[in-house]
C-alpha cells in the first residue's frame, strides 16, 4: 500500500480528500464533496464499524454531527436507545436532543435525518447539555492515523467541543467516520483543532492510542467579534462564566 501523501496546510489536505471522492466517483449526495462533509460511498458500513466499537455500544447519550454520512450512525444509535444531541447548523440554534425514548419506532429514520428530524427534536438549555455524554460522533474532510482532523474550515466541530469542556465536561472521546481516500499522511494541526481516537472506514476501525491533545475550553478572545451575536448559546455561556466568576472568582466557574 503507498505511503499516504502528506500536506502543507489543511487546506491542501481537504482539498485532495475532495477531488479523490470526486475524481474516484466515491462521493455520494449531496455534490459536489467541496465545501462540505462529504458525503461517500460506504458509509453505511463505516458506520457498522463504529457502532460495533464498545466505546458506542456501551454509551447512552452522545453528541453526533447532522451531516449525511454520520446519519446510519445517528440512526443506529437512536435504534439502540442512545440519546443524540445534535448542534444545528452553524450553531444558529443552539444545540438539539434527540430522546428515543420519545420517538416512534416508525420514525427514527426520519428523527436522524437533517431535513426532517425537527419535528423530533427538541431544542435543549446549557444546563441540560452538562449532562453525561459518552462519546462524541464528528464529521471529517481528513484525517490521520494519528489523530489529527480537519473539517470544512469553518471550526464548528472545535468550537462545539470546547463548549462542551466550558460548561464542565472531562475530555471525551471523539470519533468519526470516513472513506479511505481521506485518510492522509500528516497536516500542520492548530491548538484548537479537534482530535480523533476513533477512526471507522468501511475497511477498517483504527484505535489512535496518542492522538493530539483536544481543546481545554473555548479561547474567546480569538472568537470573531460577531460570534456572540449569531451564535446565542456563546452568549448565553458567557453570559454564564461571568455571573459564575464574579460569584467565585477562584474557583471553576462551572463547578
Amino acid at each position: 500500500m503507498p505511503t499516504p501523501t502528506s500536506y502543507p496546510s489543511k487546506d491542501a489536505a481537504r482539498r485532495a480528500a475532495w477531488d479523490a471522492l470526486q475524481e474516484q466517483r466515491a462521493a455520494r449526495f449531496p455534490y459536489p464533496p467541496h465545501g462540505r462533509i462529504p458525503n461517500f460511498a460506504g458509509a453505511d458500513s463505516a458506520a457498522s464499524r463504529l457502532l460495533a466499537h464498545p466505546r458506542l455500544a456501551e454509551a447512552r447519550a452522545i453528541k453526533a454531527n447532522p451531516d449525511a454520512p454520520q446519519r446510519p450512525v445517528r440512526l443506529g444509535a437512536l435504534e439502540r436507545g442512545i440519546t443524540v444531541y445534535m448542534p444545528t447548523p452553524r450553531l444558529r440554534g443552539g444545540f438539539h436532543r434527540l430522546d428515543p425514548e420519545r420517538i416512534p419506532p416508525g420514525h427514527l429514520k426520519e428523527a436522524a435525518s437533517l431535513s426532517k428530524g425537527a419535528r423530533w427534536a427538541e431544542a435543549v438549555p446549557l444546563r441540560a447539555l452538562a449532562e453525561p455524554i459518552d462519546l462524541i460522533v464528528t464529521g471529517s474532510v481528513a484525517v490521520t492515523r494519528g489523530g489529527k482532523r480537519c473539517g470544512k474550515g469553518h471550526g464548528y466541530g472545535d468550537l462545539e467541543y470546547a463548549i462542551l469542556r466550558e460548561l464542565g465536561h472531562p475530555p471525551i472521546p471523539v470519533a468519526t467516520s470516513v472513506h479511505p481516500l481521506q485518510m492522509v499522511g500528516d497536516f500542520p494541526a492548530d491548538p484548537f483543532d479537534l482530535p480523533v481516537s476513533l477512526i471507522a472506514t468501511s475497511e477498517e476501525i483504527i484505535e489512535v492510542a496518542n492522538p493530539p491533545a483536544a481543546p481545554a475550553g473555548i479561547d474567546w478572545q480569538a472568537l470573531p467579534e460577531t460570534a456572540l451575536t449569531e451564535m446565542p448559546v456563546l452568549k448565553a455561556l458567557r453570559g454564564r462564566r461571568t455571573a459564575q466568576d464574579a460569584r467565585s472568582p477562584q474557583g471553576n466557574p462551572f463547578s
